[in-house]
């Protein structure tokens, strides 16, 4: 046995749910972090096409993985179905149509920081709602780890609008749009993990690859039709520049929607449903982070040049908070009552 897969198993449980957990959440950012970087490869593509073409490609490739998967997705009932689809509308297609239009308006970076900021509110909104379950953190514990992601949000953010200052072409109006189209995803995506994590909880058994599997299927239909209706409606408004269905640059546009497809939605659905069966909700959600670190990685390899200081601050602070709340475990009720 490797010495790596030895060192694991002889864990406390606890601690291997926590290792284990947190390498799944890394490796959801890891994949995640890469549909931060398509809309600025696409931008002749309108954001409501690039949503529909990312989970139609998804749903496609869910249906192979459906046949392989067949008997267990039969064991899932009417009201899974149901929630799967809420979750797809919600926490995938929403979710990204508001992604893709900020980061087209805005550019990569402020949108990143500011769905950066969902380890600290799904953290807030989950404390008190899943205490139940998962135990509380007091706001004692909480608020240092929550502080130093904050911090280097704020660090990132100060950068990425210094630079934007300095730029005589800079679209303030534009780039105000992309940012409350950024709080739209991260509206969306605070509500997305409470309830994908409640349907996990509550459904241990469950294999977490059949439930994103589940999600691709319930997104096929929804990105179809969608995907037809853009076209319908492109092909009645004349069409103009924009040629239906693949766009100016097919081979890149098809590429990329399989590749976010299959890697960021299949794959990262995968892993992310791995570490909530595995993390509390309120520790889970400060380990997005990943993916804000993942994606300005991408975003400034893209751009060719390498981060400023501060920004490099920044991203320090928010290793120092992911590092700080792992060394943070929630407490029972009755331990808090007692405390």
């Amino acid at each position: 046995m490797p010495r790596a897969a030895f060192f694991i198993t002889t864990m406390p449980p606890h601690r291997r749910a926590l290792l284990t957990g947190t390498l799944f959440a890394l490796a959801a950012g890891l994949t995640w972090g890469l549909v931060f970087i398509v809309p600025l490869l696409l931008p002749q593509y309108p954001a409501l096409l690039l949503s529909f073409s990312r989970y139609l490609a998804f749903g496609l490739i869910a249906l192979p993985l459906a046949w392989l998967d067949r008997a267990r997705l039969r064991g899932l009932t009417r009201s899974d179905w149901l929630e799967a689809l809420k979750l797809s509308s919600v926490g995938n297609l929403l979710y990204y149509l508001c992604l893709a239009a900020a980061i087209q308006r805005a550019g990569g970076p402020l949108p990143t920081m500011i769905i950066g900021t969902l380890p600290v509110v799904i953290a807030l909104v989950s404390n008190r709602r899943d205490q139940a379950r998962d135990g509380r953190l007091r706001w004692r514990q909480m608020l240092p780890s929550l502080a130093l992601i904050a911090a280097g949000i704020a660090c990132v953010n100060q950068a990425e609008l210094e630079q934007l200052r300095q730029d005589p072409r800079a679209d303030l109006g534009r780039y105000a749009m992309g940012a409350l189209l950024a709080l739209g995803a991260v509206a969306c995506w605070t509500w997305y993990p409470l309830r994908n994590a409640d349907w996990l909880r509550a459904h241990a058994g469950r294999s977490p690859s059949t439930w994103a599997t589940a999600q691709g299927l319930a997104t096929l239909p929804l990105a179809a039709v969608g995907f037809a209706g853009y076209w319908l409606w492109s092909a009645l408004a004349g069409g103009g520049p924009f040629r239906m269905p693949w766009g100016p640059e097919p081979a890149l546009f098809v590429g990329l929607m399989f590749s976010i497809g299959l890697l960021a939605s299949w794959l990262g659905t995968l892993c992310w449903n791995e570490a909530s069966q595995r993390l509390p909700t309120t520790l889970a959600g400060q380990l997005i982070v990943f993916e804000t670190l993942a994606a300005l990685t991408y975003a400034f390899a893209l751009r060719g040049q390498a981060p400023g200081p501060v920004t490099l601050l920044g991203v320090a602070l928010l290793v120092a908070g992911v590092i700080w709340a792992l060394r943070s475990r929630p407490q029972r009720p009755a331990a808090l009552h007692q405390a």
